[in-house]
């Protein structure tokens, strides 16, 4: 082979290297953040209903009279922004794992020499062997790095679901609240009202005057509170559907959800651990972790690099071409470190699990038997309305008879009032600590 032949090869396998190169790059392209809110105004979906993912949660129509419960939760999975951020880290597992199937790109080397009566040089192209052995424990490693990532969003998404039943409870409820408060203030003033006039009179002494004006001011403060209860239920439930914060919504429907059995609560508690998603989530990342520390330990093995390569003594002129072969020596390091690492983590992620798996078990016996308490006070109350309810009436029609007290009747009144609106918050007590068991305890929607 010439000087120039050589040369030319040399120069050619180098730009062939360079033009490969270049071809298959990636382009950068700018992305800049946004400047305005991404809020609508009125409640849609966002996402296709062929999308869901939520277990029981199924295409729903919606209704133009109102959104009821399932349309609330539906749209706040869809539509909240922080699950549409926390979908996007999907991409970036898959990424990841797309990157652990790729191979190590091999390596072209070249190196010119001239003496004074000859010239030289040479050519290599090696490969790096050692991703060979782990690629398979990479591929394994990031493949459960993905359910991992995708069970985490399906959590997120049934704590969503969760919080939006517990925002449409609340929001109903202080609706609800609102009325009889209402009229319990109402009441109140009107009886403040007469005793002004009978002090005016003379035919009352301050003492029972200021003990209705203690009651009518309580009253006024339990309204305005209420009032501020809803107005933060409104505004959280508007950022949660991806609303703007003046967005109005009528909401429609029952807030009652459905005891579970003493049995059903037994069974889905022996199921937990194969249905809870963050539970599965953690063994996930796991069987991540296992194949990670398999990765570690195949790469304790001495590192391999195999190749060709093509040369020219630059004294005497002659050609060589064989195999060139690296091979590290483990001596000091033999990955032990990362060894060590890899261990420590796994069980790290074991006493994790089990922590997690203790905790969602208590925390479903203690909401269990908060509902099995309020289910029985709840009984009670509703044994005892009616009763307070025919008092009250009674007491009404004496009263435009003039054949009651009218401090009697309001006595009587805000009684069944009172009752009506300690009912309202029990059963509202009641269908939030329910909503929140079936999520401790992985339910279908």
């Amino acid at each position: 082979m010439s000087r120039f032949a050589f040369s030319r090869f040399a120069v050619s396998a180098a730009f062939f290297g360079f033009l490969m190169m270049f071809s298959s790059c990636a382009r950068y392209s700018p992305s800049p953040l946004p400047a305005t809110p991404d809020l609508a105004s009125v409640p849609a979906l966002t996402v296709p209903a062929s999308e869901f993912m939520l277990p029981g949660l199924k295409p729903h129509s919606f209704s133009a009279s109102g959104l009821d419960e399932t349309s609330v939760v539906t749209l706040a999975v869809f539509n909240d922004p922080m699950l549409k951020a926390a979908r996007l880290q999907e991409g970036v597992a898959s990424a990841q794992l797309f990157a652990a199937g790729l191979l190590p790109d091999p390596v072209v080397s070249a190196n010119f020499a001239e003496s004074a009566v000859n010239y030289g040089g040479g050519l290599g192209l090696s490969q790096e062997i050692e991703a060979l052995r782990t690629r398979g424990a990479a591929r394994a490693a990031a493949g459960a790095h993905v359910r991992q990532v995708r069970l985490n969003i399906l959590w997120q998404e049934w704590q969503v679901a969760e919080k939006a039943r517990e925002l449409f409870i609340q929001a109903r409820t202080d609706a609800e609240l609102g009325s009889i408060l209402s009229a319990s203030r109402d009441l109140l003033a009107r009886r403040y009202r007469q005793d002004r006039l009978a002090l005016g009179k003379g035919n009352l002494t301050l003492g029972p005057a200021d003990a209705d004006l203690a009651l009518l001011v309580q009253s006024e403060t339990n309204l305005r509170q209420v009032q501020l209860d809803a107005n933060l239920a409104r505004q959280s439930l508007n950022q949660l559907l991806g609303l703007k914060p003046d967005a109005r919504l009528h909401l429609i429907g029952p807030v009652s959800e459905p005891p579970l059995s003493p049995a059903k609560f037994k069974q889905a508690l022996a199921s937990l651990p194969r249905r809870r998603a963050d539970l599965l989530a953690l063994r996930a990342g796991y069987r991540s972790q296992e194949e990670t520390l398999r990765e570690a330990i195949l790469a304790q093995f001495p590192a391999l690099t195999a190749g060709v390569t093509l040369t020219r003594d630059p004294l005497e002129g002659l050609n060589a071409f064989g195999p060139a072969v690296t091979l590290s020596l483990p001596l000091f390091n033999r990955n032990r470190g990362q060894i060590a690492v890899a261990r420590a983590t796994r069980a790290l992620l074991r006493q994790t699990y089990q922590a997690r798996l203790d905790q969602a078990v208590g925390n479903a016996h203690e909401v269990w038997h908060a509902a099995a308490i309020m289910q029985s006070q709840l009984r009670d109350l509703d044994a005892r309305l009616p009763v307070l309810k025919t008092a009250a009436e009674a007491t009404e029609r004496n009263l435009r008879e003039y054949k009651l007290n009218a401090g009697l009747y309001v006595n009587v009144e805000s009684s069944y009032l009172a009752a009506e609106a300690k009912a309202v918050r029990l059963r509202a007590s009641l269908a939030t600590a329910q909503s929140a068991l079936e999520v401790l305890l992985g339910l279908r929607l």
